[in-house]
């Protein structure tokens, strides 16, 4: 029965799970674009292959093998972070940047310029491959003429700090890039360009997962100097990447494609949404009621966990929406807004120790519950594990070594916390990003 076994050991095998189902291995041996196109993959003189991401080397290895009767035409690299890096036999993995450093690096334009290369480089009846996956914006710079690394990287810190939406600092990155915002899709001269990804993305828009590199730009220059604007960022961007967005918006030359020829094709083989489905089939093997909140979670963290905690209360009280024992399944992708001051940690295990914080100070609130949250890719903010795992010894344990849940938690100190009461969730890199997966156990 539920109530027998560790809520722990549940917790991460449903976790475990959800990651299993995001590995490129299944996924691309699944994908159906692969037999679909089967003809034209058969008579290509070349198979070029492209991409970048935390999912890289493990989709260009899926891919070999997909491609195994095919292997003597194949050629070409994949931008990865330093860390996952199989044997391979025709595929390059060029190591764009080192673990950690989530920015790009002149390695990375090195991969990035090659690529383009490639692409452009393909006989009419040659067949590309494009593997993408989280991460992919950062791991595939390639300025605009007249650009530097240094000027591409100046504006995307300023408006980091400015406060701006992931799609606003995509509206400026794809207008300085020659690969993002459709560079790749328009680079390549071949017959057939496939564009396997993996979303790490609420909601799946091809835009945005890894800023678009085979996908049409609804944006326009015009549209990311506007951003630039709007934050008054105009004497602080350096200025040849400001003059480049004006010069764009005066027409000066193409702005990105707003819509793509026929024979490049983009096929979703792997997200959020996936991952929680196997999660809810093993959490329903294990014996547990569901309650999946879905993968478009998105807001603050601690808007988000404070928000949970009343789910968690009115399951384990009232027996509403479900009756203990019972599962609830939330993925998709919260923020932090961190100040001067701010400790360390990410938001995962923000989010954990927001939610044992508000479930400590009620009555009975963490009796019986388990409370886990992880990023798929193994990786959880600028430290060493993917998330935290905790339930009500954690807070007995951190009262034995003196920690205060709501001091750590105003400095957005979660890693030192649960370092010091060992339940930091430390997996190492999965090979595969589709955003973050929390599990909560009620028993």
């Amino acid at each position: 029965m539920v109530a027998f076994r560790s809520g722990r050991l549940d917790a991460r095998a449903i976790w475990d799970e959800a990651v299993r189902a995001a590995l490129p291995v299944p996924l691309i041996s699944r994908a159906t674009a692969l037999a679909t196109y089967a003809d034209a993959i058969r008579s290509a003189p070349r198979l070029i292959v492209v991409g970048a991401g935390k999912a890289g080397a493990g989709m260009a290895a899926a891919l070999e093998l997909v491609l195994a009767d095919h292997l003597d035409r194949v050629q070409g690299l994949v931008n990865v972070p330093a860390g996952l890096h199989p044997s391979l036999q025709r595929i390059r993995l060029h190591t764009a940047r080192p673990p950690g450093v989530n920015e790009p690096t002149p390695e990375g334009v090195v991969g990035a310029d090659e690529m383009l290369s490639r692409l452009a480089g393909a006989g009419p009846s040659d067949v590309a491959f494009c593997l993408l996956s989280g991460g992919a914006s950062a791991l595939l710079p390639a300025p605009s003429a007249g650009l530097t690394l240094a000027d591409k990287l100046a504006a995307t810190r300023l408006l980091h700090r400015s406060g701006a939406t992931i799609n606003e600092m995509n509206r400026v990155r794809k207008h300085l890039s020659r690969a993002k915002g459709g560079g790749f899709a328009t680079a390549f001269r071949g017959r057939l360009l496939i564009s396997l990804i993996i979303s790490d993305v609420v909601g799946d828009p091809l835009d945005v997962i890894g800023s678009g590199p085979t996908a049409p730009d609804p944006t326009t220059f015009a549209d990311a100097l506007a951003v630039i604007r709007r934050f008054g960022l105009e004497s602080q961007l350096p200025p040849p990447a400001l003059d480049h967005l004006a010069r764009g918006a005066a027409g000066e030359f193409p702005d990105t494609p707003k819509h793509l020829p026929p024979h490049v094709i983009n096929h979703i083989i792997g997200n959020n949404r996936s991952s929680l489905t196997a999660a809810a089939t093993k959490a329903t093997e294990l014996g547990y009621r569901l309650l999946d909140l879905g993968s478009f979670v998105e807001g603050e963290t601690r808007a988000v966990a404070t928000a949970v905690a009343g789910v968690v209360r009115s399951i384990r009280d009232d027996r509403q929406p479900v009756a203990p024992p019972a599962c609830v399944l939330i993925g998709g992708e919260t923020t932090v807004t961190l100040g001067p001051d701010a400790g360390r940690g990410g938001r995962n295990q923000e989010f954990v120790l927001a939610l044992l914080a508000k479930l400590a100070s009620v009555p009975r609130g963490l009796d019986g519950v388990t409370l886990l949250s992880g990023g798929t890719d193994g990786e959880d903010g600028p430290t060493d594990a993917a998330g935290a795992i905790a339930d009500s010894q954690t807070v007995i344990r951190a009262a034995d070594l003196g920690l205060s849940l709501d001091d750590h938690l105003h400095r957005h100190d979660a890693y030192p916390f649960f370092d010091r009461t060992g339940d930091l969730l430390r997996i190492g890199l999965t090979g595969t990003n589709v955003m973050d997966v929390r599990v909560i156990l009620i028993s």
